[in-house]
């Protein structure tokens, strides 16, 4: 900033002697390369009666070029505010897993892995569907990765769940295709200009994004000669936690798995033979890592028991785990 545009806060007459002495901007009077008493005797005599004086305008200076204070205890409270004016109830509809990672609210990255038939895919999009019943005013994007979304199944799985109108809830479920992980950036880009602020949200805004799976999205880049694709991969994945953190969005992230070369020491259950894909710092990335894994068909029930373990998690408890059953693709409790 220069001296000249704090004319008349600073007189001029004082202003043109600064400027004689090669002090032009706030920079070069608050960063001079002497005392205060050795730039008073630069000035022509009688400008300013004392060094006081003097000092009292580089005070003036100092607090014209340096930006509002901030206080901790407002900023907390602008956050508190926000947060509960953008607080969102998600809730899978199994109590117990809902009570081991605080509800899937909260502006968080959830990854969801497992085998195949372990009910990645059915804990997503039952979250998925419930805030579409409970919150008519909300929608929900699907990524799908390999092609395979069922509009049948979720048809099936939003009418056992209740929804009155199946039609209406399906219309809020906006599903994308993303074949590379530069579809997905875009997809993601796109929704951060549609809810940054500033910009008028739309009628129904997106508040859960569920991306199935991210696997084929990162897996071919990853290399253990070459770091581009772990870097694009934590470059992805710190987007969507600060997304979620800034907008208090829900990101459910499925992700495959590979196979355990030796004893998995981040699980409760250390002889598992399979982990979540992409290497151990991709948990790392995320708020929560749950791994699912299925029991087998229960017996006079068309219905299977699976096992939820939640890995690694920055809210709750880690290495702790529940049980639920899937009938008619719906999740419920082990003990209903």
């Amino acid at each position: 900033m220069r001296l000249r545009t704090l004319v008349p806060t600073i007189p001029a007459d004082l202003v043109s002697a600064f400027e004689s002495c090669g002090i032009k901007t706030d920079t070069d009077l608050l960063f001079f390369d002497g005392s205060n008493l050795e730039l008073f005797a630069k000035l022509p005599r009688g400008l300013v009666a004392t060094c006081g004086e003097l000092e009292k305008y580089v005070s003036l200076v100092a607090e014209r070029a340096s930006p509002p204070g901030i206080r901790g205890d407002e900023e907390l409270e602008a956050a508190l505010c926000k947060q509960r004016e953008n607080a969102l109830e998600l809730s899978s509809g199994v109590g117990e897993l809902d009570k081991l990672v605080g509800g899937f609210g909260g502006g968080r990255v959830f990854e969801i892995s497992g085998e195949q038939g372990s009910g990645k895919t059915a804990l997503a999009l039952q979250i998925s569907l419930r805030l579409l019943i409970a919150q008519p005013d909300t929608s929900v994007l699907w990524v799908d990765t390999r092609g395979d979304f069922s509009v049948g199944r979720t048809t099936r799985v939003a009418s056992e769940l209740g929804a009155e109108n199946v039609s209406a809830v399906l219309e809020r479920l906006e599903v994308a295709l993303a074949l590379s992980i530069e579809d997905a950036q875009a997809l993601v880009s796109d929704l951060r200009e549609r809810t940054d602020v500033g910009h008028a949200l739309p009628a129904r805004p997106v508040r859960c994004v569920v991306i199935d799976s991210i696997t084929p999205l990162l897996a071919p880049s990853l290399s253990n000669i070459s770091a581009q694709g772990h870097a694009a991969m934590t470059t992805f994945m710190q987007d969507l936690r600060d997304f979620a953190r800034t907008h208090y969005f829900t990101f459910l992230v499925v992700n495959d798995t590979s196979a355990v070369v030796q004893p998995n020491s981040d699980s409760a259950f250390p002889s598992a033979t399979r982990k979540p894909a992409l290497g151990p710092s991709f948990a790392f990335l995320t708020d929560c890592t749950l791994w699912l894994s299925k029991h087998g068909d229960i017996e006079g029930e068309s219905a299977s028991m699976h096992e939820v373990e939640v890995i690694r998690s920055r809210m709750t408890k880690s290495k702790t785990w529940c049980t639920f059953k899937i009938r008619r693709g719906v999740l419920h409790s082990a003990i209903s």
